[in-house]
């Protein structure tokens, strides 16, 4: 049971569905003009709110906190779309008791409460204010962080050729003749005279040897920035506009 004593006391309050998810905020409420009981409330979804879709209050039931309907977030969002700043025609209110399948429309003409605390009321209805509202949407954007990508770093081996040149050494024999002086004639003649004899030199060179050892080189870490640029956004918004017209048949547009 809808409470009738303050019903601006529902205005941004939570809707809840009937599988205990949260549909989205009340925005604004439609009275009944011959009762003036609530029958049509307009639920505010999506991105910061900026959807609005009617849903009947004959089954809704008032919670501690806002208010929960016998209707899923997804049966609210599909809902025929209508204006919400204008009043509830009788081929509308058809159509949105058509959709929600809960029996014959109420009658026409419905008040609407919003959350600017002011009451509308039917031009073609016996009854109106004095002044008339005039409207227009404003575009609200924002941002949502969404993933695009993964990044990782992987390490594996390659084996590659690798070149190096060192100088290596080696013996070769020569042989060295020299005469006979006084100074080496001793020796020369320390032996028999004629003999056999066999002189051994061991000859010796340098070879490359091949060593490997494994070393660090540097260390690599992936690491996040934030870069920030423009994207331009672009919708169609829409805005009312108030013509009037005095006794000369001039005319204004505002």
């Amino acid at each position: 049971m809808i409470n009738t004593n303050n019903l601006d006391s529902l205005i941004g309050a939570h809707v809840v569905g009937s599988d205990g998810e949260k549909i989205g905020t009340v925005g604004q409420i439609y009275l009944d003009t011959d009762t003036g009981t609530p029958s049509w409330v307009s639920v505010r979804t999506g991105l910061f709110g900026m959807s609005e879709s009617f849903v009947p209050l004959n089954q809704a039931e008032q919670t501690g906190d806002g208010l929960r309907v016998p209707f899923t977030k997804e049966r609210v969002k599909d809902a025929p779309r209508i204006d919400v700043d204008r009043e509830l025609e009788q081929s509308q209110e058809d159509q949105l008791y058509t959709y929600y399948g809960t029996g014959v429309s109420a009658t026409t003409g419905d008040r609407r409460s919003d959350d600017r605390g002011t009451v509308g009321h039917d031009t073609s209805g016996p009854s109106t204010d004095e002044a008339m509202t005039r409207s227009e949407e404003r575009l609200h954007v924002g941002t949502e962080k969404v993933q695009t990508g993964r990044a990782r770093l992987r390490k594996y081996v390659v084996t590659q050729n690798e070149t190096v040149t060192v100088p290596v050494s080696r013996e070769e024999v020569r042989v060295e003749r020299e005469p006979i002086t006084e100074a080496n004639v001793g020796d020369a003649l320390n032996g028999p005279d004629i003999s056999e004899e066999e002189h051994e030199v061991v000859l010796t060179e340098e070879r490359p040897v091949v060593a490997k050892e494994t070393v660090p080189v540097e260390r690599v870490r992936l690491d996040k920035e934030t870069v920030t640029e423009n994207e331009t956004v672009s919708d169609q918004v829409r805005k009312e506009e108030i013509e009037f017209e005095d006794a000369s048949n001039r005319s204004d547009r505002r």
